[in-house]
């Protein structure tokens, strides 16, 4: 049954995807806030289509600690193309942080630019870095948030992939709060798999990083946190923990899981 539900929703979600983009092409040469609520649309009805078809629902938790207003960071656990989906259902108007090349994908890429997310080129590291500086300090001046996922790619429950600094230069060089976001999206939707599972994901924000810190510790810091919530939501659900093979601690103490600094 489960591989039934799963070729069937595969079926229509890349079908309805399709016919959408060509639908919603008109928004490309409308105002931003037309197209952006079109796409809420098309994210809404794949949330039902999740729902009737796999079975699968979701829950927001930890609402309370994002800041009400103004530009702050989100580090985001990536496990599945699922949170992707998810993202403009949460946010006021998020500005994704996305590989370059995705931007020239033929109207998926388009509604991309057209959203004004900040594209990233690969290669020379100061220079990927210098881009997303560049990019994320444009963001901030509009006040949007501003989301990044610190492994860099899709990771897969129960396996490791370290941090990247990026998002630590972010923060430091933006000064705005981090706000960790943990999820186990990946427990029923893989990060390569044809099956979708029915169940319940779960997406919690922690307890945001306060502005100020030296950047190793908030990178630290934001691991720490971002690994041991993702591992307790997915073994909730009977997903496998990931192990740290290299965790250590810095010189500095870590920050307490409070709110300060808002």
């Amino acid at each position: 049954m489960t591989f039934l539900r799963s070729l069937l929703f595969n079926l229509v979600f890349f079908s309805w995807t399709a016919v959408y983009c060509f639908l919603i092409a008109w928004t490309l040469v409308m105002p931003r806030p037309v197209m952006l609520a079109m796409i809420r649309f098309y994210m809404r009805t794949l949330t039902l289509l999740e729902r009737t078809i796999i079975g699968l629902r979701y829950e927001v938790k930890g609402i309370e600690n994002l800041p009400k207003e103004g530009a702050y960071l989100v580090g985001a656990k990536h496990q599945s193309m699922w949170e992707t989906m998810k993202l403009h259902l949460m946010f006021r108007d998020p500005a994704i942080v996305l590989k370059h090349e995705l931007i020239y994908i033929p109207l998926w890429g388009w509604f991309a630019w057209k959203a004004q997310m900040i594209p990233v080129k690969r290669g020379k590291r100061g220079a990927a870095i210098a881009s997303l500086v560049r990019g994320a300090r444009a963001m901030k001046a509009m006040g949007r948030e501003i989301v990044i996922f610190p492994q860099g790619t899709r990771v897969a429950v129960g396996e490791y992939r370290p941090y990247k600094v990026g998002i630590a230069v972010l923060y430091e060089d933006l000064g705005v709060p981090l706000v960790p976001m943990a999820l186990n999206s990946g427990v029923f939707w893989g990060r390569k798999t044809f099956i979708k599972r029915p169940g319940l994901i779960t997406i919690e924000f922690l307890p945001p990083i306060p502005p100020g810190l030296p950047k190793d510790v908030a990178l630290f810091e934001l691991e720490a946190r971002l690994e041991s919530a993702s591992n307790r939501l997915a073994v909730a659900v009977g997903g496998e923990a990931t192990l740290n093979p290299s965790a250590a601690s810095p010189a500095a103490a870590p920050v307490p899981e409070t709110d300060s600094g808002l």
